[in-house]
């Protein structure tokens, strides 16, 4: 297991097609799923194996400052109870927000599975995520 960023985040933030600070970005709950930095779109992780278990609504309050991307803490409704989750950081909608895309144009930004509390080993209800209030944050680029 290891915390990663995809590939696609780079690519993303240069051609503008990911928009950390317009762009919808929401976190997932996800078993049964090995990372890999060359998967693009939310349907890559599924198609890999990988069970989502529940998603945030939009991330509020988002900043974009020195490198540095962080929002307020969010919740999940886990629908099932498991265990083995990692943190799926994606952008559901497209770089200039509005609704969700298709799943297989979700694109990928990070993967968190382990850490302070990870994996996370939900019951059905509520999971609160608490991003590092120090750096990197949710991420931290460069």
């Amino acid at each position: 297991m290891a915390n990663g960023y995809y590939t696609a985040l780079a690519e993303g933030l240069m051609d503008g097609s990911i928009d950390l600070d317009t762009a919808t970005i929401k976190v997932a709950l996800v078993r049964g799923y090995t990372f890999s930095a060359t998967h693009r779109t939310v349907s890559d992780v599924t198609g890999a194996g990988g069970t989502i278990n529940g998603t945030s609504a939009a991330l509020a309050n988002k900043v974009v400052a020195g490198g540095v991307f962080d929002a307020d803490d969010t919740t999940i409704s886990a629908t099932a109870s498991a265990v083995n989750h990692g943190l799926l950081l994606f952008q559901s909608s497209a770089a200039a927000g509005g609704a969700d895309v298709a799943a297989t144009a979700q694109r990928l930004i990070a993967w968190y599975d382990t850490g302070t509390g990870l994996p996370i080993q939900p019951g059905t209800g509520t999971v609160t995520v608490t991003w590092p209030a120090a750096n990197p944050k949710i991420l931290k680029v460069g």
